[in-house]
């Protein structure tokens, strides 16, 4: 959903407060997820296993999903992310081979369920003719579906709309009606310790086709979600207002709230600058605002990964991971990608970018960890290759997917450039909200493709290979700090020691190696970056050559049957490894990057399943991974 305008003050009677009393189903739940948190804090003083859940899930109260087909409502999601089988709405049966723990629905704010109100509301009831056109053409069929609700989000972008649908007060009013009814939804599917629901929305900002989207997520129970209405881009026409409206709701309610960045790969350079909204050198206030509201950032999803680019990571041989199609231009293709603009599009230069900010200011604005969410405008949560169902309900399964067309403008995307991706993985004590908001907060979550990898990262200055023969997880929280963390200088000499562990997915692929990405800057303010292979499958006979370069694991995939095996690879990698080339005098940071064996894609599946017919260009296999947070080293810490 486009949106467009000048920034302007922030109106802080947009954010509407209620009197919502909590009520004893509330209270109940508040007081059933204190005892599961207080249980586990008291059986263990650290997370044991990751928690697996999407934060980015648009249902049928999306208008662009409800648009393009969907009819799957938040209840709907909140079973299928839990394990239930449900109807899709192309009327195939869909379920997940493994629960999710937790889901975040995530519905657009601007014009919540304003769509599928218009399309379910009697005719009669419709007053004003512009609404009564809109209700005609939606259900005339999917192409005057998709007019009349390209006509409402132009009109939400431009303040067109019928005077109606204009009146701030009956906006706000219809909003939060739609708004608590979802929270009612919510709260009643969260169990605390078995499964958690959080309440959140997408701030959909999109200047000039430019992504900028947040998914905003509340750390509290319906009580606090319900004394507010999801933030509007139409309202705040810059991500300052965004915090601004975050401050406002942790003030009045007591409550906790974070956003996400996500698909900064189609920003055009705008997610990660190196100056502030207004174009103004960053300070370090607006620097330190920036981290403390966003914490994590999605880099990974259906529309692309953001780790990095080719461009910007030329020795990077795994550089180059789901960027087909999604490289060219902005989200709406309405303006094509330079190399200029790569360095604010990806997570690692932006990590990068935080070091030089830093340097200058005093605080890194991009101290962020990393997760991985699906996107999905369909209410089906899956990241899962031979379960995918697309990234809207227009492109379900289907033999004819593949090839058609995605978007508009000088350059088009093609259904299979879509990517079956991707998953949060969260390290919590419980699958309770404060546990996992308070993980995520502190940043030790890592993001995964799909997979379900098991991936541990610690950094301190003494570890040994001897560590991993006893409790190293304990050793790694005693005499370190995990992922996320910052990591102090030794006081004496010595080079970083990092305890790396990854498992494959108890149901899917071996592991091909683990790598640690390292930034630098130098005393020159010049960022650097380098890749280290320090663990891999079969060491005896892969070795590495005369360009430092591992040979490739080898391919098991069988296109014919979409199959592979685990005749190669490995089911575990562990490894304690030292910087070789350590300046204690440097800021850098470190993060994991696990790659599995070569695996069909979805494509491959659909190939087998409807025959589907494709392209010689159509990428059929791919090697799935994981991104831990980044450690940070401060020389001045």
């Amino acid at each position: 959903m486009a949106t467009k305008g000048t920034i302007a003050a922030l109106p802080l009677l947009a954010l509407v407060l209620t009197l919502a009393g909590c009520g004893d189903k509330a209270a109940d739940k508040a007081k059933a997820e204190a005892e599961v948190t207080a249980k586990a804090e008291a059986a263990s003083p650290y997370p044991l296993k990751p928690l697996w859940g999407d934060t980015h899930l648009h249902t049928a109260n999306s208008s662009d999903a409800f648009a393009l087909g969907a009819r799957l409502g938040p209840e709907d999601a909140l079973r299928f992310a839990r394990g239930e089988a449900v109807t899709s709405t192309t009327g195939v049966k869909a379920q997940l081979e493994r629960p999710l723990d937790f889901l975040v629905v995530s519905d657009h704010s601007d014009g919540l369920g304003a769509i599928k109100a218009i399309y379910d509301a009697p005719r009669l009831m419709l007053r004003d003719p512009t609404l009564r056109r809109w209700h005609d053409m939606m259900h005339e069929g999917p192409a005057g579906m998709q007019k009349a609700a390209g006509e409402l989000i132009t009109g939400f972008a431009n303040k067109t709309l019928p005077a109606s649908m204009m009146d701030p007060s009956k906006n706000a009013e219809r909003t939060k009606t739609i708004w608590t009814d979802q929270n009612a939804i919510v709260e009643r599917y969260n169990e605390p310790g078995k499964f958690t629901s959080f309440f959140g929305f997408e701030y959909t900002l999109m200047p000039d086709g430019n992504n900028l989207h947040r998914i905003v997520i509340m750390r509290d129970g319906k009580a606090q979600a319900d004394q507010v209405v999801p933030f509007s881009s139409t309202v705040g026409t810059s991500v300052d207002q965004l915090w601004d409206y975050m401050d406002t709701y942790e003030k009045t309610t007591g409550g906790q709230i974070l956003a996400i960045p996500h698909n900064s790969n189609v920003s055009n350079g705008l997610m990660f600058q190196l100056t502030q909204t207004d174009g103004k050198p960053m300070t370090a206030a607006y620097a330190a605002r920036r981290a403390a509201h966003e914490p994590v950032v999605e880099i990974t999803q259906i529309k692309g990964d953001s780790e990095t680019h080719p461009f910007l990571s030329p020795n990077d041989e795994f550089a180059g991971f789901g960027q087909a199609g999604w490289e060219l231009g902005n989200l709406s293709m309405t303006q094509l990608s330079t190399p200029s603009m790569y360095t604010g599009n990806y997570v690692r230069a932006a990590l990068q970018h935080g070091l030089e900010v830093e340097a200058k200011t005093g605080v890194n604005p991009y101290k962020f960890g990393v997760i991985g969410s699906t996107d999905s405008h369909t209410a089906l949560s899956t990241a899962d290759e031979n379960n995918f169902f697309g990234k809207h309900a227009g492109v379900e399964p289907s033999a004819a997917r593949a090839m058609l067309p995605q978007s508009l403008g000088k350059a088009g995307r093609v259904g299979w450039q879509y990517l079956a991706g991707g998953y949060a993985a969260v390290w919590a004590k419980a699958n309770t909200r404060a546990e996992i908001f308070d993980a995520m907060k502190r940043r030790e979550v890592y993001a995964s493709t799909g997979p379900r990898m098991t991936v541990r990262l610690f950094g301190g200055w003494d570890f040994a290979a001897a560590d991993l023969q006893g409790d190293w997880v304990k050793a790694g929280y005693a005499r370190g700090v995990p992922m996320g963390g910052d990591l102090k200088p030794a006081g004496k000499p010595g080079a970083p020691t990092f305890i790396v562990s990854a498992l494959k997915d108890p149901i899917g692929a071996n592991l091909d190696r683990v790598q640690i990405v390292k930034g630098w800057i130098d005393a020159k303010g010049a960022t650097h970056e380098q890749i280290y292979d320090v663990v891999w499958s079969t060491p005896a006979t892969r070795k590495p050559g005369a360009n430092g370069k591992l040979p490739p694991v080898g391919d098991t995939v069988d296109l014919k049957t979409a199959t592979y095996t685990n005749s190669i690879g490995a089911p575990t990698l562990q490894t304690v490894w030292t910087d070789p080339a350590f300046d204690p005098a440097q800021k850098a940071f470190y993060y994991v990057r696990v790659l599995e064996i070569p695996t069909p894609r979805w494509v491959a599946y659909d190939i087998v399943r409807y025959k589907a017919k494709v392209g010689p260009e159509v990428q059929l296999k791919s090697q799935e991974r994981a991104y831990s947070s980044p450690i940070w080293y401060d020389p001045k810490a």
